[in-house]
């Protein structure tokens, strides 16, 4: 309203101007010009007191700066097995429980898969609470594997110069060649594809007053949930941990920014 009031404000202050001055001191083509500027001040403000929500995203957009909140989305608890975030004055807790489970539905006949969603059921309605039951592909971060492979090439490398320089046998020679051939050929394959795993994991939510609250109430219901899978899929499930959370919130740890510079490399050479 005030932005439109203000908008409204200087196009009659203009138009009172315009019409005022005599054409002495302006000259026709500026009135003229004067009278388009209040009549295009007059546009916007009508345009922002009924189109303001299509106008101010529109500019913040132009900026490539757009701040949808000042508050942190989430943090991980002091005992680094919970994810927290605040609405309101109520705190929400969130546990990630990896489950070992790892059978494909194409390897399943039709009994199997029968009992698997009799199971997923039986585990989902342990709880009164939701409970958010999982399986994804993930993709690995390989950095400190690639940066190890070309450590080991370059120790192969070099003990290859040496033997070249000492006159070494064919048969030294060879054992150091056939190291080094295998050593590129595993860095050839880690850069072919990207590398996956596949996760399975519930998790479970749980809302207090104070943090420490909700984080007591989420691990409980964990404690539920893991007992729940041992019982029904009779295996041994466990709470994520420290970094390990981030893979569930943060995008790099999802797709890691060693596949995505392998992809880079690989579609500029192509």
């Amino acid at each position: 309203m005030f932005l439109f009031l203000g908008l409204l404000g200087a196009s009659l202050f203009i138009l009172i101007v315009d019409v005022s001055v005599s054409t002495v001191i302006l000259a026709p083509p500026i009135k003229i010009i004067i009278l388009l500027i209040a009549l295009f001040l007059d546009t916007l403000a009508i345009s922002s007191r009924f189109y303001s929500y299509l106008i101010f995203p529109m500019f913040k957009q132009m900026k490539r700066h757009v701040v949808l909140s000042k508050e942190d989305p989430y943090w991980i608890a002091s005992s680094l097995d919970s994810i927290l975030h605040k609405e309101g004055d109520n705190y929400i807790a969130t546990v990630y429980i990896k489950i070992p489970l790892y059978r494909s539905e194409t390897e399943m006949n039709v009994d199997e898969k029968l009992e698997f969603a009799t199971q997923t059921s039986r585990l989902l309605g342990q709880s009164r609470m939701p409970i958010r039951f999982t399986h994804e592909m993930r993709i690995i971060n390989k950095d400190a594997y690639i940066e190890t492979i070309k450590n080991m090439i370059a120790d192969a490398e070099n003990e290859e110069s040496k033997l070249l320089e000492q006159n070494s046998t064919a048969s030294e020679l060879a054992k150091v060649r056939g190291k080094l051939s295998m050593w590129r050929g595993m860095m050839d394959v880690l850069n072919s594809s990207s590398s996956l795993e596949l996760l399975t994991y519930a998790s479970v939510s749980a809302t207090g007053s104070q943090e420490f609250e909700a984080i007591g109430i989420v691990q409980q219901r964990a404690r539920e949930v893991i007992s729940a899978v041992s019982a029904i899929f009779g295996i041994t499930s466990s709470i994520v941990t420290g970094n390990d959370l981030l893979k569930f919130v943060e995008p790099e740890y999802m797709i890691p920014y060693s596949t995505i510079s392998e992809k880079i490399i690989k579609t500029i050479n192509v």
